[in-house]
């Protein structure tokens, strides 16, 4: 999911360029501007500034950028331009390395969301019910998704959660995808801030139901749990964590429901969204 980005202010000894501080799952961007005076200038005052390109969130280089110091301004030296001119290079193939990186990973992840979307709807044509659904895409399930430790006990909650699942990941990397390729489609971005509305109460319901519906034979089986004693001396109660769980639920997913529905405002309707501080 994206998250909002925070501006930075602009690095000290740097009045010539602009940091953007790139969003979580959105791409960022460094921008260079031109400054004043010619290069033969520029050399006598502490080398010539990098050339910022435009980077990754998760690239390395962006940290590298925000790094760098600018207390030695007037200690100009031939090695220190070299350097400077260095670091251009390493910060344009680390970002190249993790676009590349990251478009391959969410094209995999659209691609195997799309797979199990398949392999849903082809088992209920062929057997007209719900029923053993879970089972014949549980292998493919837990590649995706860890959730699926539990022993299922409703299938009609699971039904409510895969369905959620596949629609909101399918449409999640498909946005990722095409936003690292600088091409994304309206109708793609507009089912990212749309979809989230019912699908994610849906599968929140789901979620909270199988989990609800586990917890008998969990707590009679003792699933997952570690009793004293034992050579480590701790003990873990499966159970209890999962009514834990729960109730995280009840601050959590609130804040995630109302932070896309600001979201949805900022993306497709321009509005100017200012976060409160608590």
């Amino acid at each position: 999911m994206p998250w909002p980005g925070a501006s930075a202010p602009p690095p000290r000894g740097r009045p010539g360029c602009r940091w953007l501080c790139p969003s979580a799952r959105h791409m960022g961007r460094l921008t260079e501007s031109a400054e004043a005076g010619s290069g033969a200038q520029a050399a006598r005052w502490a080398g010539p500034p990098p050339t910022l390109l435009p980077l990754t969130p998760t690239s390395p280089g962006c940290g590298a950028t925000m790094a760098s110091s600018d207390e030695d301004g007037t200690n100009g030296g031939a090695s220190e331009a070299g350097e400077d001119r260095e670091a251009p290079g390493k910060r344009r193939r680390l970002g190249l390395l993790a676009t590349t990186w990251l478009t391959f990973y969410n094209i995999a992840m659209t691609a195997g969301w799309l797979v199990l979307a398949i392999a849903m709807v082809r088992f209920y044509m062929e057997k007209g019910t719900h029923r053993g659904l879970y089972k014949s895409i549980q292998k493919t399930l837990k590649f995706f998704q860890t959730f699926a430790l539990l022993e299922i006990q409703n299938e009609e909650s699971v039904v409510l959660f895969l369905v959620a699942w596949t629609v909101t990941e399918i449409t999640r990397y498909s946005f990722y995808t095409f936003s690292l390729l600088d091409h994304l489609p309206y109708f793609i971005k507009w089912a990212r801030y749309n979809f989230f509305i019912i699908l994610y109460p849906v599968g929140v319901a789901g979620e909270l139901l199988t989990i609800y519906a586990a917890l008998p034979y969990v707590k009679k089986t003792g699933m997952f749990s570690i009793r004293l004693p034992n050579k480590y001396n701790v003990s873990f109660d499966y159970y209890y964590f999962l009514l834990i769980t729960m109730a995280s639920y009840i601050p959590l997913f609130p804040q995630l429901y109302f932070h896309m529905l600001r979201q949805r405002r900022k993306v497709l309707h321009g509005e100017v969204i200012v976060e409160k501080d608590d």
